[in-house]
């Protein structure tokens, strides 16, 4: 498994394009439980009605007039099998207002292939900059007890971990003048 330079992942906003392709994305290499709020189907796998609603609910939540939310697109680029330069859409990450003045809420999902390479670190620190270069003093995240892999990634960066009675754990990584995370 090869694992990705930061120069290789890129966030771009999402647009009505990059929906389309990360739609795709979220269909062909995730769970449709990891990457959207249930849309009131119990079974697993994406149907037609899921794949509807994830691009209404990112519609709603960033591309309307008033948008709650700042969604970015994970933009990969890796050769292809002549060695050429492909970018591809690898998932999504997010920054919102959080409740508490100052702080942001961050989310983010990758599809199965590119978990595991270093494409997580990577997008957690281009979210971080771009909560800087907005005024954010501190960042917040949420998972689950599950989420293993989130946790890591965050305490990593130098978040301090929370959990809580349902089993949520919340991050929050204060926001210095650093440009990248420890």
């Amino acid at each position: 498994m090869d694992l990705m330079s930061p120069a290789h992942v890129v966030l771009r906003r999402l647009d009505e394009a990059l929906l389309d392709a990360l739609a795709a994305t979220a269909a062909a290499d995730a769970d449709p439980r990891e990457v959207m709020p249930t849309a009131g189907e119990d079974g697993p796998g994406w149907t037609a009605a899921r794949r509807e609603a994830f691009v209404r609910f990112h519609r709603s939540r960033s591309l309307g007039a008033d948008p709650a939310e700042t969604v970015y697109a994970v933009l990969v680029t890796e050769p292809d099998q002549d060695g050429r330069p492909r970018e591809t859409v690898a998932g999504a990450a997010r920054l919102a207002p959080a409740p508490e003045p100052g702080e942001v809420e961050a989310g983010l999902w990758l599809g199965r292939s590119h978990r595991g390479r270093g494409v997580g670190t990577a997008v957690l620190a281009l979210l971080l900059d771009e909560a800087r270069a907005a005024g954010a003093t501190g960042l917040i995240a949420r998972t689950d007890a599950a989420g293993a892999a989130s946790r890591r990634l965050l305490a990593a960066a130098g978040a301090g971990l929370e959990t809580g009675g349902d089993g949520t754990v919340t991050a929050r990584l204060p926001l210095t003048d650093r440009r990248r995370p420890a």
